[in-house]
């Protein structure tokens, strides 16, 4: 056999590659192996049909929350975060990002304690707040925002790390931007910004157009704060001059940062976000965002075209954090691989004001394979019928099975 495990009917979209097609997809030794419009399945020791599905590379997330430490109530760090692979391979991710969950004093228990330990890929930006997400209230001790020891935590946990982070920060002054951008800098990595409140003393458009350098990240793009729309219904120009300057702008959904009234005619006009995420935590996920899948469909009903809402729940994200190795399904990159299935009927979609848009369609995760590896199978593809199994399959000793009386 040439292959391990051969993908076998479905609509191949990777918009790195540039395919949008019907092909099959070969893998061995946990990378892609070929790419062709009919593979042989006698080539393969495993052929699973996904006849029906959208294969995809696996779906980077880059906005969640994972830093689950049991002790600290009331904390994002800990009451608030989840467990990865609980909420990753169900929905196509084989990527989660956590972000700012752990600060410079926090991260290595982080470390130990989450990032070792679960299947899901992950990475972490380290919060400007050395405690991390502990409270709202340590995120605005100013006098605990090193950027030298965050900096050389991120360059000493560098496997882990992928950029800065602050969040949530309240006062008018600009220490906490200022201070993460400079640890984002110093490290080498790019910053995410949160802006939390937004006092008259720090617009938005100075954040974007003066203070963030190329490769920043701007998440909660579509927060009801954030200015959008001019008298008129258009995109104000102050967002295409951030984006010509090269900063980043993330969905991050959440449960307080997303809203139709924003989003919709962004999209409308072409303004896409350059990736979509989350911002996944205990909080949200049985609300208006549910998961990676749901968010991704809320962009196919404003009208973004497929292949892009893949390319901004894969290739993008993986870029953006500097892992250009994931988001593509190239051959010989590792077979991170998402089947997902386009439901057509009447679907009802929320923001997180429970403001309603219906729609057509809405997008499913029915397999997931990471490095090559069956994670979730929702429709049992890799399962054989039972009646072509042994007769006493699941029997661990045929010769010791004991029979009552006749």
């Amino acid at each position: 056999m040439r292959f391990d495990t051969l993908l076998k009917g479905g609509h191949l979209i990777d918009p790195k590659n540039n395919l949008d097609a019907p092909m099959d997809l070969a893998i061995t030794n946990g990378k892609i192996a070929a790419i062709d419009q009919d593979i042989p399945a006698d080539q393969a020791q495993q052929v699973l049909d996904v006849t029906g599905l959208y294969i995809t590379p696996g779906l980077v997330d880059i906005h969640t929350h994972m830093y689950a430490t049991p002790g600290w109530a009331n904390a994002w760090a800990g009451d608030n975060s989840i467990l990865p692979d609980g909420f990753s391979f169900r929905s196509g991710v084989t990527t989660m990002v956590d972000t700012g969950s752990a600060g410079w004093r926090t991260f290595p228990d982080f470390r130990e304690r989450v990032l070792t330990r679960f299947q899901t890929r992950m990475y972490a930006f380290i919060n400007i707040a050395s405690m991390g997400m502990v409270s709202t209230d340590l995120e605005q001790n100013v006098s605990d925002m090193d950027v030298e020891r965050t900096a050389a935590v991120m360059k000493e946990h560098s496997d882990f790390v992928v950029g800065s982070k602050t969040a949530h920060f309240k006062s008018p002054e600009w220490v906490s931007t200022d201070r993460t951008l400079a640890a984002g800098q110093a490290a080498g990595m790019p910053a995410m910004i949160d802006f939390g409140l937004f006092p008259r003393e720090r617009p938005y458009y100075e954040l974007v157009t003066e203070r963030m350098a190329p490769g920043d990240i701007s998440t909660h793009m579509f927060l009801g704060d954030v200015p959008w729309l001019d008298a008129d219904g258009k995109v104000l120009d102050y967002l295409y001059q951030a984006r010509k300057r090269g900063v980043i702008f993330d969905v991050g959904h959440g449960g307080g940062s997303f809203y139709w009234r924003n989003a919709i005619p962004a999209i409308e006009q072409g303004f896409y976000p350059d990736s979509i995420s989350t911002d996944l935590h205990t909080k949200n996920m049985n609300e208006d965002m549910m998961d990676m899948v749901t968010v991704m469909s809320k962009f196919l009903v404003m009208g973004m075209p497929l292949d892009e809402v893949i390319r901004e729940s894969t290739v993008n994200p993986a870029r953006e954090i500097g892992h250009e190795e994931l988001g593509h399904l190239s051959v010989g990159a590792v077979a991170d691989v998402a089947g997902l299935k386009i439901l057509q009927g009447d679907f009802g979609y929320t923001d997180v004001a429970s403001g309603l848009l219906r729609g057509k369609q809405r997008i499913v995760c029915e397999l997931t394979l990471q490095d090559g590896v069956v994670k979730w199978d929702w429709d049992g593809r890799i399962g054989i019928d039972y009646r072509e199994l042994p007769p006493l399959y699941g029997v661990r000793d045929p010769e010791g099975l004991i029979l009552p009386p006749e």
